[in-house]
């Protein structure tokens, strides 16, 4: 069964830090491109940062740029994003997906983030 499986949400302060994860089971990672999504209330899904799996190109959104990292691990089929200096704002549904160009595509079902005093 194919699954992707988000951990390492939480409650968190402004100017903290956490680390998601992402398992995979069901497939191998290291063919797929590899991607972080969030979801506030009330907004649409943005895509946050993403990785290729042909060369480990990363393109980050503006907003994260400089504070949010994504990683992978083939050897632990896992991916992770790595936040740091949080804001209120940064408060969401985190997903992560994978995804090729045979039009496979796959999602997370989520990890609540909320950064707050």
């Amino acid at each position: 069964q194919v699954q992707l499986v988000e951990s390492g949400g939480g409650l968190v302060q402004p100017g903290g830090s956490l680390r998601l994860s992402c398992a995979a089971s069901g497939f191998s990672l290291d063919t797929y491109a590899v991607a972080w999504f969030r979801q506030a209330p009330g907004k649409e899904r943005e895509g946050m940062s993403c990785m290729s799996s042909i060369d480990g190109s990363e393109w980050s959104a503006d907003s994260v740029k400089d504070r949010f990292t994504i990683s992978r691990d083939n050897a632990k089929n896992a991916v992770y994003l790595q936040m740091n200096s949080l804001k209120p704002e940064d408060t969401a549904v985190y997903y992560c997906r994978s995804y090729d160009r045979y039009g496979s595509n796959y999602w997370g079902q989520g990890t609540q983030v909320t950064v707050s005093s």
